[in-house]
């Protein structure tokens, strides 16, 4: 049976609309982000991925971690193109999609990353152009930025839909993921962030890592950001790791498993009416990236 990779192919080949030509371009953006390094944002943006699959969703999941991508890494698959072939000229976008671990279709990051950020604005349009040929066709592209808030990062996040920021119940994290939402909301007011706590030894200590970004954001920001849930600190996350296999798919029934279930359940669930028509989906994002903001 083709898997949703290939059937993605067969409808962009072919194709050379224009963005104007085609429909709503109905994908959300997704960005995912973190202050820091080491609190497990490239494993919860692939097993979100997977769960948002697994209801029925239409999902891509793009690795734009510029120098550290590794999406490809945590599934064990050898990527056989990426971005860099795509801005090189050498593959259109219907090439360089693998597939994944539950038939996840994804986008290699790799060394290609640099150079989207110092094209030309032709050359600029036609990677936009290309993403979007696969937009209608999707329900969600997922976006795993790079740790921290370089401008690269913050390109992303101020031109999704959403911003998931994942965090970690240790104080440096808390405070880098705080610092990181103060300087986007600086720059954007509109950013939609939702928080996601990784590591959690338990329920107790989850609210409270997130109480502390929350009412700070609030008193200071005047911000109010949605709480989507945590992820335990599962020893299944590690064996899963080693593995090379995602741990929803390794570990169906483990803690964490089960809690980004939950997780996206909630994300599903939450309304997303806030954004305006015309600044979202594939079409905004494209307009937001364009002007450079």
């Amino acid at each position: 049976m083709m898997d949703q990779a290939q059937s993605l192919r067969r409808l962009v080949a072919g194709q050379n609309r224009k963005l104007a030509d085609r429909g709503e371009g109905t994908a959300r953006i997704i960005t995912v982000c973190s202050g820091k390094g080491g609190v497990g944002k490239s494993n919860f943006t692939l097993n979100f991925a997977l769960a948002l699959k697994s209801m029925g969703k239409r999902v891509l999941l793009f690795d734009a971690d510029i120098g550290m991508a590794n999406l490809d890494v945590l599934m064990g698959v050898s990527a056989e193109y990426n971005l860099y072939h795509l801005l090189g000229g050498e593959a259109g976008i219907e090439q360089i999609i693998q597939t994944g671990p539950g038939r996840l279709p994804f986008i290699a990051g790799g060394s290609g990353m640099e150079e989207l950020f110092s094209l030309s604005d032709s050359d600029l349009n036609y990677f936009t152009s290309q993403i979007a040929t696969i937009a209608d066709e999707m329900d969600y592209i997922l976006f795993d930025t790079g740790a921290g808030l370089s401008k690269e990062t913050m390109r992303f996040i101020i031109s999704a839909d959403d911003c998931i920021v994942v965090t970690t119940p240790e104080p440096t994290a808390i405070t880098d993921a705080y610092a990181l939402m103060k300087v986007v909301h600086t720059a954007q007011p509109s950013t939609a962030f939702q928080l996601v706590v990784n590591l959690a030894s338990d329920t107790r200590e989850a609210i409270a890592a997130s109480d502390k970004i929350r009412l700070t954001a609030r008193r200071f920001l005047e911000l109010d950001i949605p709480y989507l849930g945590f992820i335990s600190s599962d020893s299944h996350v590690v064996q899963a790791v080693k593995r090379q296999i995602p741990f929803s798919l390794a570990y169906p029934n483990s803690a964490a498993a089960m809690d980004i279930h939950r997780l996206t359940l909630r994300y599903l669930s939450s309304d997303c009416s806030s954004v305006s028509a015309e600044s979202r989906g594939i079409k905004g994002f494209i307009g937001k990236w364009l002007r450079r903001i």
